[in-house]
């Protein structure tokens, strides 16, 4: 049987497998984790593994993380495919409108209650790498190679005195036996329906998590001169991280987010801390280094002219997502058979990130955008939303939603991809 009748049962398979995605989907969504806690849905893919019959379902992995291991039966080259998932939520009030939303609640998890949703897809991402294990399952006898399908808990980042993401995964010998020679992912955005966009060079940016420690002297908050507050020098760190950015080239994106202020103490204390809580991102690697060294020398200046000190730490940094061009070239003729010429197309960098490029760097391979929502692209190509849909809404809104039937593009993605890398048409050259 020649490829192209292989890539057509694998698209058949995918179509009988497409009810199956979208029930895994839907409950995973109604019933999200968070980073490190993804017990559960841990469970349900390793379940899911041993009943296809997998040579492999090794569990526990960094946590919660699961990987399957398929061998398969045919003579090749010995090549190895990763294709990757990430499992966990997050902690944000699911607002999708779908009768199948989230009323999760972790109250035991650090810094919670929190209610929980999986407001960046990988509800998605989790039921789509789960019907390609169906589907490549099903030919295994016609496989020259082997297929890792890697089930990643922590992407979003466990809580900060714990470890875990990918490169948890990766110290802890997932891919050591067999080693990937090549890794594979897409992540589900706002963007039309079915299309895939892809970038040559940095798809995401680079990432940090800052904490950002102000101390004062405690107070009563009617004799503050007999103490030293740290509000007032926390402020002026919030607008000096505000300039930073005309303090590197303009050429290269950056920006620092703080998200999150934690105080210690009540209306009439004057606390002896303030913690700040962020993000620093690059669009050049290179530039965070200088980022960094700037926001500390802000932080620890802007709190000694207020009479208080600081403390700046760097926590969870995750390298940028880099696509090289030798694989993009190898693996466009696969993303335009699965999604169709017109609907693949290049697309701009971002500042999100993800920590699948901890596989990507290492093991060579790409990372693709899934359109999921009820988009078009206007003459600049940039999404816009169609009359009547449902808009646009970005991963982390608690408003991010993704339409069920385009599940079946993201699961033939990932057969047509795994099977072209181990018959070697999908090679970087």
């Amino acid at each position: 049987m020649g490829s192209e009748a292989i890539h057509g049962e694998l698209d058949e398979r995918a179509a009988w497998a497409a009810d199956r995605v979208v029930a895994w989907r839907r409950h995973l969504h109604r019933h999200p984790e968070l980073s490190n806690r993804e017990v559960n849905t841990a469970r349900l893919v390793a379940d899911h593994l041993r009943a296809l019959g997998l040579d492999e379902v090794r569990t526990g992995i960094a946590g919660h993380g699961v990987v399957g291991v398929l061998r398969g039966a045919a003579p090749g080259g010995g090549r190895v495919v990763a294709l990757r998932a990430d499992m966990d939520a997050l902690p944000v009030k699911d607002l999708c409108g779908a009768d199948f939303a989230s009323e999760a609640v972790d109250a035991d998890y650090p810094g919670g209650p929190f209610p929980v949703s999986h407001a960046c897809g990988h509800d998605c991402h989790t039921a789509m790498l789960m019907g390609a294990a169906t589907v490549l399952a099903g030919v295994r006898d016609r496989l020259p190679g082997t297929v890792l399908f890697v089930f990643q808990p922590a992407e979003e980042g466990p809580p900060v005195t714990e470890e875990g993401g990918a490169r948890a995964m990766v110290e802890a010998g997932a891919f050591e036996d067999p080693v990937p020679t090549m890794a594979f992912g897409m992540h589900v955005t706002p963007y039309p329906k079915g299309y895939v966009g892809y970038r040559v060079g940095n798809q995401y940016g680079a990432s940090t998590l800052v904490r950002v420690v102000v101390t004062g002297k405690q107070v009563h908050g009617s004799t503050p001169w007999e103490g030293v507050d740290p509000m007032p020098a926390a402020g002026a760190v919030l607008t000096g991280i505000g300039q930073l950015y005309r303090q590197v080239s303009a050429f290269d994106p950056v920006t620092v987010t703080i998200g999150h202020v934690e105080d210690v103490g009540r209306f009439n204390i004057i606390g002896e801390t303030v913690t700040l809580w962020g993000t620093v991102r690059c669009a050049v690697e290179s530039d965070m280094a200088e980022v960094r060294r700037r926001l500390t020398t802000l932080a620890e200046h802007s709190a000694a002219a207020y009479g208080a000190t600081a403390t700046v730490e760097y926590l969870q940094s995750v390298p940028p997502v880099h696509n090289r061009g030798p694989w993009v070239e190898a693996a466009l003729p696969t993303l335009r058979r699965v999604a169709g010429g017109e609907r693949v197309r290049e697309t701009g960098a971002t500042l999100g990130y993800d920590d699948v490029s901890e596989f990507v760097s290492r093991f060579g391979g790409l990372y693709v955008m899934l359109g999921v929502q009820d988009a078009t692209l206007d003459a600049s190509g940039r999404p816009v939303p169609v009359e009547g849909g449902r808009g646009l809404a970005t991963n982390h809104n608690p408003h991010f939603y993704a339409d069920d039937d385009t599940l079946v593009t993201g699961v033939r993605l990932h057969a047509h991809v795994a099977y072209d890398h181990l018959t070697g048409a999908l090679v970087a050259r």
